[in-house]
């Protein structure tokens, strides 16, 4: 019995004339499918790869300024343990200004401090700068102008665009 129904099941499409739908796509269709997920793949890999490149010279250029930093930071502080000793012979050369082995030393003080970026503040005669001046007294001067500088107790410096300490200084009232 089975075998009758199956025959008429399929003698009862057959003579409605009905085509069943091919479930298998055309070999053109499928190349298309084919080449648009490929496509697909590659735009997302190539996203990624210029995602990766970016994170890449990012890094590089952090590590890089990081670097500069670290070694900005590692002169500065040799530039403050200096500071003393520029203090020191600064004073030497005040008690006896007529000794050259003094003066010379000065000189290569001064002149190693500059290739390095390191500059004194100029301070007496100038306005006082609260950035650059730290005033530790103000007397009356009749021959100056209120706020300026009259004289330096202990000299300041600058490292490039950072004070590495500032000028103590007096100011006229």
């Amino acid at each position: 019995m089975d075998d009758k129904e199956v025959q008429v099941d399929s003698v009862s499409l057959e003579d409605a004339n009905v085509e069943t739908p091919t479930t298998e796509p055309t070999n053109d269709a499928v190349e298309k499918s084919e080449v648009d997920v490929l496509n697909a793949q590659i735009a997302e890999l190539n996203d990624k790869y210029l995602r990766v490149a970016a994170e890449l010279e990012n890094t590089r250029r952090r590590a890089a300024i990081d670097a500069d930093a670290a070694a900005r930071n590692r002169a500065m502080s040799v530039a403050r343990h200096f500071l003393p000793v520029i203090d020191a012979v600064n004073a030497a050369l005040t008690h006896n200004p007529d000794d050259e082995g003094i003066k010379s030393m000065v000189r290569a003080i001064a002149g190693a401090c500059g290739n390095i970026g390191m500059v004194k503040i100029e301070s007496v005669g100038q306005k006082l700068n609260p950035q650059f001046h730290n005033a530790v007294q103000v007397i009356e001067a009749a021959d100056a102008e209120s706020n300026t500088i009259i004289e330096e107790m202990q000299a300041g410096y600058m490292f490039g665009d950072t004070v590495l300490r500032p000028a103590m200084v007096v100011v006229a009232k």
